[in-house]
């Protein structure tokens, strides 16, 4: 069974914390979500902050004095705040993704534990409450990074199917963080691994640039050679 919440205290700039405050002062909560938590666990470099609240987008705008409207309609905006730069979310859910890429429809929804269960992997499913130094953990995305493992959350196929650019993503934060992929996952990739036809080539083309960028890229493309994304990407090899 999952913990589903830690005391602990993580060491964020200061400015992070004076940008949650503002959200407590006016009752919203504020949590940072992701790969910053992920990283910061990991004692790596954090290089992108994403933030989860329960305000909503409009309440957001009126927040802050600098806010630019990156995906409003799903959600998201991002903030210039002081030296940072940080993209803020409403917690939501998501249905129908007909182009196995972007949902057609998105809930906004009050609870941050229903936000983490539409990500896509257990290690980016972690939250951390700037206000409480609380970090939020319903799918054991902590044990996961001890034993270096990339595992999607609930059924794989289900998030494979939603986004095929996960497929690649999954070989990706193999390649960054020298983890394996889960048994099941990399069961799904491979079943699923015709979706990626799916994606533009813009988006496989970031993603490829991430894994060559990577501490091991070697590990990135054997993932994809033995899931059958590599023949599909680059039919040539």
């Amino acid at each position: 069974m999952p913990l589903l919440f830690t005391l602990i205290k993580m060491h964020f700039p200061k400015t992070l914390y004076e940008f949650a405050a503002i959200f407590k002062s006016k009752g919203y909560s504020c949590y940072i979500v992701g790969g910053a938590v992920r990283d910061a666990l990991m004692k790596r470099k954090v290089e992108d902050y994403d933030v989860a609240t329960d305000a909503k987008p409009e309440v957001v705008l009126k927040l802050f004095k600098k806010v630019i409207p990156t995906g409003i309609k799903h959600g998201t905006v991002t903030v210039l705040f002081k030296n940072l730069k940080i993209e803020v979310t409403t917690f939501r859910i998501e249905y129908n993704y007909s182009d196995s890429r972007h949902p057609e429809i998105v809930e906004f929804v009050p609870s941050v534990y229903e936000d983490l269960k539409r990500r896509d992997f257990t290690i980016n499913s972690i939250a951390y409450d700037l206000s409480a130094n609380k970090i939020i953990d319903p799918n054991n995305g902590k044990a996961d990074i001890k034993n270096k493992l990339i595992r999607a959350i609930g059924v794989p196929e289900n998030r494979f199917k939603e986004d095929g650019l996960r497929l690649l993503r999954a070989c990706r934060f193999s390649a960054q963080l020298n983890f394996k992929i889960e048994t099941n996952t990399k069961l799904a990739i491979k079943k699923y691994v015709s979706v990626i036809s799916n994606i533009s080539m813009e988006r496989i083309r970031e993603e490829i640039l991430r894994i060559l960028k990577a501490d091991k890229p070697s590990i990135g493309f054997i993932c994809m050679h033995e899931t059958g994304l590599l023949s599909r990407i680059i039919p040539e090899l």
